[in-house]
């Protein structure tokens, strides 16, 4: 009995303990549901809020992109503008121009005078000059797009569109033979133009000829080639002497010759005729005799012993005292520099030349005695 009661404390204890635990796993099961659950519904709000700024953005994009889009517009609309205006200026001026010209035709004197406009300068005058020549090269760099757009424009500026809603036939007839005139007028102005053209391309040649010719006969005058003055630069300067009058026909590396040399240049030819001449001297001279050996000499006895060589010390003669080596001597320069003083060179003084000093000497201490 005491064992089944023990057992069966220990079964209600065991229940209890899964009881709790699977209360417990309830408990955790419930909090991870509510946490997902909070995570799923933050999620779906992020969602929603990056749907909303993404919506955000396109629309500021889009706004940016046609504000973008509306300047461009703006901006080539501008200069569409000015570029007709430009035009329709040019347009006028030709007409005036025209008029002016059929005007001239006309009447025999000018009936116009040419007034300066208040304030023009010099200085204004070059402006617009330089301004034209800006405007020239920007005509130039166009593309064939630029002209036929241009070409369109000024097309529509010349060229009026024709009313003939309400006419009847004679005034067709008229307007049509009106038009005809216009057209027969425009040919005759563009041949008479072509013409001039013509005309002016020959006279820029002939007087290109001319010009050719007298700057030939000018450099044939100034002893130059004749082609000197017909290059795309003027003929180089040919370097004269101020003394003779005559025309420098040393070419460059002549010129570049003259300041090479010098001292060095001058002591080695100094060098080379001091050695020559002394080669000379010596070649004539002849070798020097040397003493014969005589061993029968008293000075130049000898003692056999083993071992050892010796020579009598009465007389310290070596032959090779009387033969010096040579140096020689650095050459004078020219006389013309006073500064110079030549080396002073040291010989060997005879034994005629000592004897004599030795006498002089003598005589000089008898008379101070």
């Amino acid at each position: 009995m005491a064992m089944e009661e023990k057992l069966r404390k220990k079964k209600e204890e065991e229940e209890a303990m899964w009881a709790e635990y699977i209360e417990q796993m309830k408990k955790t099961r419930a909090k991870e549901e509510e946490d997902l659950r909070k995570l799923k519904e933050r999620q779906a709000r992020r969602k929603e809020q990056r749907a909303e700024q993404e919506k955000m953005m396109f629309e500021m994009k889009r706004k940016q992109d046609e504000q973008k889009q509306r300047e461009i517009e703006e901006k080539k609309n501008r200069e569409a503008e000015a570029k007709r205006k430009r035009l329709e200026e040019a347009e006028r001026k030709r007409q005036a121009m025209a008029q002016a010209m059929q005007k001239q035709k006309e009447a025999v004197k000018p009936n116009y005078v040419i007034s300066k406009k208040e304030g023009s300068t010099a200085q204004g005058r070059d402006q617009d000059k330089f301004s034209n020549v800006a405007f020239a090269r920007a005509e130039l760099n166009k593309t064939k797009e630029q002209l036929a757009e241009e070409k369109i424009i000024a097309l529509g500026l010349r060229v009026k569109p024709l009313k003939i809603d309400n006419m009847d036939e004679d005034e067709l007839r008229k307007k049509a033979a009106e038009l005809w005139e216009q057209i027969i007028q425009l040919e005759s102005d563009k041949y008479d133009l072509e013409e001039r053209r013509k005309r002016q391309d020959y006279d820029l040649k002939e007087l290109n000829e001319r010009q050719r010719q007298i700057n030939r006969n000018k450099a044939l005058k100034k002893g130059l080639d004749p082609e000197a003055f017909t290059g795309k630069y003027p003929p180089k300067i040919n370097v004269a002497s101020k003394y003779e009058r005559r025309v420098d026909r040393y070419t460059f590396e002549d010129k570049k010759a003259l300041f090479d040399g010098g001292w060095e240049e001058l002591y080695k030819q100094q060098l080379e005729k001091s050695w020559e001449e002394r080669i000379k001297d010596y070649k004539e001279r002849g070798s020097p005799k040397l003493m014969r050996w005589d061993p029968t000499n008293p000075k130049n006895k000898e003692t056999y012993e083993p071992g050892t060589r010796t020579y009598d010390d009465t007389d310290d003669f070596d032959v090779m005292d009387t033969f010096k080596p040579y140096s020689a001597p650095e050459p004078s320069p020219p006389k013309s520099n006073p500064r110079y003083e030549p080396p002073q060179t040291h010989e060997e003084p005879d034994e005629e030349e000592e004897e004599e000093e030795e006498e002089e000497e003598e005589e000089e201490e008898e008379e101070d005695d």
